[in-house]
């Protein structure tokens, strides 16, 4: 976790089809999970945003060995940041408007 913009960039750059500038919010966590960093591209510039648990645990599910990215949408990172268990919670079905390419 001593990375900062930098570094957490070129971890994203590293990876392949990853580029740090393209808008998304790339997540990072030390081995604990009780601390996790968010590097955002915000057009002009980097953001980042770093929470430190004094007790309990981010539930980040991903295989560390796999090093591949995950895509999460705003409402589970949301949940995940609270400490709500995401594989628990239950949906409503809404509306989603379709995806034009």
């Amino acid at each position: 976790m001593r990375k900062s913009f930098d570094g957490l960039s070129a971890l994203v750059s590293a990876m392949p089809d990853h580029d740090p500038l393209d808008g998304a919010a790339y997540i990072f966590t030390n081995k604990r999970r009780n601390r996790i960093k968010l590097l955002v591209w915000d057009g002009d510039g980097f953001w980042i945003f770093y929470k430190r648990l004094e007790k309990g645990t981010f539930q980040v599910s991903y295989d560390l060995r796999s090093q591949s990215a995950l895509q999460w949408s705003y409402d589970q990172l949301v949940m995940i940041l609270s400490g709500i268990d995401v594989g628990s919670v239950k949906r409503r079905i809404r509306y989603k408007r379709p995806q034009t390419q």
